[in-house]
């Protein structure tokens, strides 16, 4: 019995060592993690730093874009432009009553408005010959509010193109870009006046997009030819004309000239074309130096669009193209070896699609120069060097 009683006693003493043990040093506070913990509350609620927040967020919200905007937004001018457009009242329109009234002819003051782009620090302004080609006066108004009466240096229907020029100096400019190195799908920005909104705060209105396609020949309208246009889903709208189409590095890559709309609408469908720049380049140095541009060539060809029966009848996959219907002797063509009924295809890069299309193609060229025919005679595909001749 005594010796159970030592046993029990042993036994009570071993747990109590074992029960003060885990209680002072198995189960005693990780101290430092305690304090890791009271110091990550406390940091928890110290006080936020408000400018170290919002230049965070600002610098999160700021892209490519966003930086090519303000880089070239100040380059960007509202146009208001005057014109003086005849009109003749209804008795001179019927031959009846003009015999005895008079061919009665009135001059009207016409007012409307465009954007433009400057593209050096002297003042010379881009713009549209739509907007600004036939002004009587023309106000300049840049981003500062500060306004300028424009001059034309030259202006070029066929094109589309008009050259402003305003007294002032050390102006922002936006550069050209190189728009044959444009790749389909690349972002771009479109800069304007869209329904005279720049009048306002005196800041264009930005629509960003991409290029949808380019290479394409639009035909005519009111004697101007669209050829080669860029093709853009950044929204274009009345107001926008002449205004600058940038690349995202900030380059003129072409001017926003017209767009498609739906039926019954006259607002942006998604669907804007813009002249390329190396196109402008080459149209406003000529303006520059002679203020207007030289077209004065010849080819000596008749033509005929192709229709439906001539594509049946030379057995033509399509009906795209042109045929020859004369050659004039000792014309241009002729000596370039030209007949009768080959079937023009395309000029250089240009492809024809009918008779509009070729006549606009041609106005890209000048006096002098040598461009190649693309033409299928006889099934087979041939190219004719043509050297277009002053008359």
């Amino acid at each position: 019995m005594k010796n159970l009683k030592l046993a029990l006693l042993s036994s009570a003493v071993t747990t109590s060592v074992l029960v003060l043990f885990y209680a002072f040093v198995l189960a005693k506070p990780d101290v430092d993690n305690f304090d890791n913990i009271i110091d990550s509350s406390d940091a928890q609620i110290k006080p936020v730093n408000s400018v170290q927040v919002n230049n965070s967020i600002s610098n999160s919200r700021s892209t490519i874009i966003t930086e090519t905007v303000k880089k070239v937004n100040s380059a960007v001018v509202g146009i208001n432009v005057t014109e003086i457009r005849q009109y003749r009242d209804i008795f001179s329109l019927d031959p009846f009553f003009r015999q005895f009234f008079g061919d009665r002819v009135y001059n009207q003051q016409v007012r409307s408005l465009g954007s433009g782009t400057i593209i050096s620090p002297d003042g010379y302004i881009l713009t549209n010959d739509h907007v600004a080609g036939n002004a009587v006066e023309a106000i300049v108004t840049l981003t500062d509010g500060s306004q300028y009466e424009a001059e034309i240096v030259g202006s070029d229907p066929v094109s589309d193109i008009c050259l402003l020029k305003i007294d002032a100096k050390n102006l922002p400019y936006i550069e050209f870009g190189d728009s044959d190195s444009i790749l389909i799908g690349e972002w771009v920005i479109a800069l304007g006046n869209p329904f005279g909104l720049f009048d306002i705060n005196d800041q264009p209105t930005v629509t960003v997009g991409v290029i949808s396609a380019k290479g394409m020949n639009l035909g005519a309208a009111n004697n101007r030819y669209y050829v080669d246009m860029l093709q853009t889903d950044a929204a274009i709208n009345s107001g926008n004309s002449g205004g600058p189409l940038v690349n995202a590095f900030g380059q003129l890559i072409g001017m926003n000239t017209l767009i498609y709309t739906a039926q019954g609408s006259s607002g942006n469908v998604g669907v804007g074309f813009a002249i390329p720049s190396n196109k402008i380049k080459k149209v406003i140095k000529e303006l520059k130096e002679s203020g207007k541009i030289d077209r004065d060539f010849w080819t000596g060809l008749s033509i005929q669009t192709i229709d439906p029966s001539i594509a049946k009848a030379y057995d033509l996959k399509s009906s795209h193209g042109v045929i020859i219907t004369n050659v004039a002797k000792n014309s241009p063509a002729d000596k370039a070896g030209l007949k009768v009924y080959d079937i023009i295809l395309g000029i250089n890069h240009f492809k024809v699609n009918d008779e509009n299309t070729l006549i606009g193609i041609l106005q890209e060229f000048r006096p002098g120069d040598v461009i190649d025919v693309k033409i299928l005679r006889d099934n087979k595909t041939l190219i004719k060097k043509m050297k277009l001749e002053r008359k």
